[in-house]
């Protein structure tokens, strides 16, 4: 029987963060809403709580029935987690003096806990919280504390309870892996089953059951996602999967055509629409970011549907929806936070069914799918990119020469970040390598890409701007673009990049004097929240 891991949601930023730490063990694992626990799934082996924007004592604060897993499931709460277990059976929680924040070190830990198995002692670990647990249940123990907190970690390991105040998901806390390990495997018995090569070989068999011989219809966009979910698609049912890549004047420099090459490449059955007149004749005079989106989101569907209806025997209709997508979609109230593009049905004159192969997986486990089947690492790697494209990183009206402009900059901008190479040690290292990036220690380090070390990247023309500059003897009145690089690991939240300063000047130079219609570079240091990644 298959193996899985509930990860009960109760609103914390690193939710998703903990899932993906539980797949990169081989497990596969499952994040739902607090109140929405599977009790008679025979296939759960144990269960994670989320931390939480809430107290326990916050009249809203999300509470789960703990006696529908405790004492039949091992269970490991986190941060809000452990609060609430101690809060629900005996303990004491309370306000902390100050809000404990950031970098602390486990100055005991109990390693005869198997929670702890293999730790060090002043292990560092990463705190987030305003409350703090003052008095454990009766039954239990402490396990682990830091200067400032006594109840850091504690257990009751005959009945299967572990419960820390840190985050042990987020690369700051460095033996947070070993913990999640210890619960997982050893605690919970997963069999490490959960593998890209098992996913491919299972999901290729479920698709061909699934699908017979019908006919499917995928929409590409040149992204990774879209771009894996046809590869696999075509392994389980070849010449019955057709592709329908739209151009709407907004990709990048050369993308349009430099895709489809990639794609006959792979095999992949491909229409190709260049339907770029079109989007820019309903996007003139267009300032508003919101309307730009509905026309382009409108237009593409008109656009595609119009391709699909001359495929007339069609019965499904493919999409690279990923795990986030779904999560993102709808938060634990219910209420929505993203409206995401491949999420929330199909028109419904097309009257086709749904497929989503990659509705499971998380952006590095589609990247690993992508690699087991074999695709070019430059598809893989791609940085995400919206869908929209360049229309909402032009502040101001779209026109096929801004458009142009703006290619010219980030096509420079992103071969530069191809081509920088950087060598990285330490805990940059291992970020690196868990995203999955293709890199060999050596000495203790790798030696990978500005490119690939970044989330994602891209290039802002302010068109309603214009700036000064002098350029030989002549005055110009001409655009700045602004760079964006970020890090990230879901991209919930983001922190700029910090490029080399040899890096920046270099590109600097090479936009302002090769791209007509840019004076300015800027560089964009802001971060998620309070800023978003993408600009519109």
């Amino acid at each position: 029987m298959a193996q899985k891991i509930i990860i009960l949601d109760f609103g914390s930023q690193t939710t998703q963060l903990i899932g993906r730490r539980v797949r990169e063990l081989d497990t596969f694992c499952e994040i739902m809403p607090y109140n929405k626990f599977p009790k008679d799934d025979p296939s759960v082996i144990g269960v994670i709580l989320s931390g939480s924007p809430y107290s326990v004592h916050d009249p809203e604060a999300f509470k789960v029935d703990l006696s529908e897993f405790v004492g039949r499931l091992p269970v490991l709460g986190i941060c809000y987690g452990a609060q609430f277990i101690s809060h629900t059976l005996g303990g004491k929680v309370e306000k902390a003096d100050s809000r404990e924040y950031g970098r602390a070190n486990l100055q005991m830990v109990d390693t005869s806990c198997p929670l702890f198995k293999g730790f060090e002692q002043h292990s560092q670990v990463w705190m987030s919280h305003g409350d703090t647990i003052t008095a454990i249940p009766e039954g239990f123990k402490v396990i682990g504390s830091t200067a400032d907190v006594k109840n850091a970690a504690y257990a009751d390991a005959s009945r299967n309870i572990y419960a820390v105040q840190f985050h042990p998901e987020v690369f700051h806390t460095l033996q947070g892996t070993q913990l999640l390990r210890n619960f997982v495997v050893d605690i919970c018995g997963s069999r490490q089953e959960w593998s890209a090569a098992s996913f491919v070989d299972s999901t290729v068999a479920e698709l061909k059951a699934q699908l017979g011989n019908d006919r499917v219809i995928l929409g590409l966009s040149g992204g990774v996602d879209s771009s894996v979910a046809a590869v696999l698609l075509n392994r389980a049912i070849g010449q019955n999967l057709t592709c329908i890549f739209v151009d709407h004047g907004m990709l990048r420099k050369n993308e349009f055509q430099q895709v489809m090459d990639d794609y006959k490449v792979l095999g992949l059955n491909v229409i190709g629409v260049d339907a770029s007149a079109k989007f820019f004749a309903d996007l003139a005079g267009v300032t508003d970011p919101e309307q730009k989106r509905k026309i382009i989101g409108r237009d593409f569907v008109e656009v595609f549907n119009a391709e699909a209806k001359k495929i007339t025997d069609a019965k499904w209709l493919a999409q690279g929806t990923i795990y986030p997508d779904r999560i993102e979609s709808l938060n634990i109230t219910g209420k929505v936070i993203k409206s995401h593009h491949n999420v929330g049905g199909l028109p419904k004159e097309m009257h086709l069914q749904l497929c989503e192969p990659l509705q499971w997986l998380f952006k590095d486990e589609v990247r690993r799918v992508g690699r087991q089947l074999g695709m070019p690492e430059h598809l893989i790697t791609r940085h995400p990119f919206p869908g929209p494209g360049l229309a909402v990183r032009i502040l101001g009206d779209i026109t096929p020469e801004k458009v142009r402009i703006l290619q010219d900059a980030d096509d420079i901008y992103i071969r530069g970040l191809r081509d920088y190479k950087v060598r990285l040690s330490g805990e940059e290292a291992r970020k690196v390598l868990a995203a999955g990036v293709p890199a060999e220690m050596t000495d203790g380090e790798i030696e990978v890409s500005l490119y690939d070390q970044i989330w994602q990247a891209g290039t802002v023309l302010l068109s309603t701007v214009r700036s000064v500059g002098v350029m030989g003897d002549e005055r110009t009145y001409e655009h700045p673009v602004a760079l964006r690089a970020v890090t990230s690991t879901d991209a919930m939240t983001a922190d700029w990049a910090h490029l080399p300063y040899d890096f920046m000047a270099k590109v600097s130079n090479e936009i302002i004097n090769k791209v007509r219609g840019v004076n300015r570079v800027c560089y964009d240091i802001s971060s998620k929240p309070p800023s978003t990644i993408e600009w519109e």
